[in-house]
């Protein structure tokens, strides 16, 4: 606990609320800002285009100098995917276990920022000493190892932040709860605890790992041909159990996938998987060996399979093709919005002639805890208050529910929206307004460039296409000179609907001519009349609505 007497205590989530991913948690104790991972999110159906979702961080732009530290739960997408564009615009230490910072390291090794960055190695024992605070951790199971849970000691109790967790009293070494570390957290008193939300929906507890690995290495035993496992690239518990499995029934492995290379390499690197000699092959040498003989791994580039074994089902991917006979096990459960994409994709693969086992068939388990789980953390913790976090709403609420099963008032459980600021001071909890918070799109390498009037701009593209119109005129004459030439592309088939392009062309044709003969003539005025009239034009005689983009030359 902190001997400084702090006075002013707020949470803040800038993501991770009401949605899967971006997790971005704000503390401030006094004057200081305390970071919480800084995620990402895969893109929902009607993004067109993105490829990722980030946190707005203009918050803390614009509080940067108080910012002490980052803090890194655990290595995968939603906690760190976002933390190169947070490095970009905050100068911050990161801490973080070894193996996420390691991660992290590789990550900004892409955009030349590995040595502008101080990196602290914390562990389950380390202990933090800041003006107002001290910070302390404990290792959590989730199914990348080194993961962790962030307390913040303050003089009115701790702020808890779990991490992504689940109990399973099969875990090894690299995964295994430091149960002790919670509970004397717990004792030692918890002003707010923050915790994953993900499976509250879920009864019972989390099936243990160790019933999947067994799966494994039956489906492997009983699988004739080829396997391709897919899963995400840092599900690093299910890749070690994908070479246990492949080793005992005399397999070879291959990886594929970019993103997933990259995991596997700085984790066998790091000692955090452990694959026996001879048992990895390069993807080059898979048609060496008999099909029986040959496992792959595959994810996508994001780290998403779906994508990568969709181009392996249509044979348009450039090292595995799906085959008659193979068994793909899909051992990774689809994101939000990804569903009708996972099981496009399982027909897909069906049609390929392959022989699938998705997660509804126990190949796969969640890295999160179910309910019983999340009733037993907060048994440990006996937290004042609590703030449900990492889920959709429905998925908060759920958690709420049971921390009131569990006796804890309903009036010292808060549903936090993204960018709400949660205060403690005067030994009361209350809502004390809000900060900017929402989506930062990601596409290519724009950062936030892209909004929703493009994104608008672009589900108009994909549904009624789009209506070029070109005009050339002379002012001086008062004529036009070349036009009005009409180019669709998405719209109609400009060989069969002759007619209705010839009107189209009399009716912008009528407008120009119409505004060549007054004395004023104004650009802006003359395309907007060429769209209004073409849309009401082409929606009476196609109930369609294209982009329409007059462009007007002068000669």
């Amino acid at each position: 606990m902190s001997k400084k007497t702090n006075e002013t205590i707020k949470l803040i989530p800038l993501g991770g609320v009401g949605e899967i991913g971006k997790n971005m948690y704000v503390v401030e104790v006094d004057h200081e800002i305390f970071i919480i991972d800084a995620g990402l999110k895969f893109p929902e159906d009607e993004m067109l285009g993105i490829d990722m979702v980030i946190p707005d961080m203009q918050y803390l732009e614009e509080n940067k100098s108080r910012v002490k530290g980052i803090f890194l739960t655990h290595g995968h997408e939603d906690s760190i995917g976002a933390i190169t564009y947070l490095l970009q615009r905050i100068s911050a230490p990161v801490y973080g276990t070894r193996l996420t910072n390691a991660l992290v390291k590789d990550r900004l090794a892409d955009e030349g920022m590995e040595n502008k960055v101080k990196f602290f190695n914390i562990h389950s024992e380390s202990l933090l000493y800041f003006d107002g605070v001290q910070v302390t951790f404990f290792r959590t199971t989730h199914s990348i190892p080194d993961s962790v849970g962030v307390a913040i000691h303050t003089s009115e109790g701790a702020i808890v932040h779990t991490g992504e967790f689940k109990f399973d009293q099969s875990a090894k070494y690299h995964y295994r709860a430091d149960l002790a570390k919670m509970a004397k957290i717990g004792n030692e008193g918890v002003l707010c605890l923050l915790s994953d939300s993900t499976e509250a929906e879920r009864p019972g507890y989390t099936t243990s790992e160790a019933v999947i690995a067994q799966q494994l290495k039956d489906t492997f035993r009983t699988s004739h041909g080829r396997i391709i496992v897919a899963c995400f690239a840092s599900n690093l518990i299910r890749i070690q159990q994908v070479f246990d499995a492949a080793y005992e029934n005399h397999r070879k492995v291959a990886v594929v996938g970019k993103s997933l290379k990259r995991v596997y390499d700085v984790a066998l690197k790091m000692g955090y998987l452990n694959v026996k000699e001879d048992v990895m092959i390069p993807i080059e040498e898979v048609n060496h060996y008999n099909l029986e003989e040959v496992v792959i791994i595959a994810t996508g580039n994001q780290g998403e399979p779906f994508e990568a074994l969709q181009k392996m089902a249509k044979k348009n991917h450039k090292q595995v093709k799906i085959n008659e006979g193979d068994t793909v096990l899909i051992t990774a459960t689809p994101s939000p919005g990804m569903e009708l994409t996972a099981g496009k994709t399982v027909d897909m693969l069906y049609r390929a002639g392959a022989n699938v086992l998705t997660a509804n068939k126990k190949v796969h388990v969640s890295g999160h805890g179910s309910q019983e789980d999340l009733k037993f953390m907060l048994n440990l913790m006996k937290p004042k208050y609590f703030v449900p976090i990492q889920g959709e709403y429905r998925m908060l609420t759920a958690h709420a529910k049971l921390a009131y099963e569990l006796g804890i008032n309903q009036n010292r459980v808060f549903i936090l929206e993204k960018g709400d600021v949660l205060q403690y001071k005067e030994a009361k909890m209350r809502l004390n307004g809000r900060v900017q918070a929402g989506n930062v799109l990601i596409d290519g390498i724009g950062v936030g460039d892209v909004g929703n009037i493009v994104l608008r701009d672009r589900k108009l593209l994909s549904q009624d296409g789009i209506f070029i119109v070109v005009v050339s005129l002379n002012r001086r004459e008062k004529k036009i000179k070349t036009g009005p030439e009409l180019i669709s592309r998405g719209f109609v088939y400009v060989r069969e609907s002759e007619k209705l392009m010839e009107e189209s062309s009399e009716l912008v044709k009528t407008v120009v001519e119409k505004h060549l003969q007054q004395n004023s003539f104004e650009w802006s005025a003359v395309k907007q009349e060429i769209r209004d009239q073409l849309n009401y034009f082409l929606f009476n005689r196609t109930k369609r609505r294209p982009m329409i983009l007059p462009i007007i030359m002068e000669v």
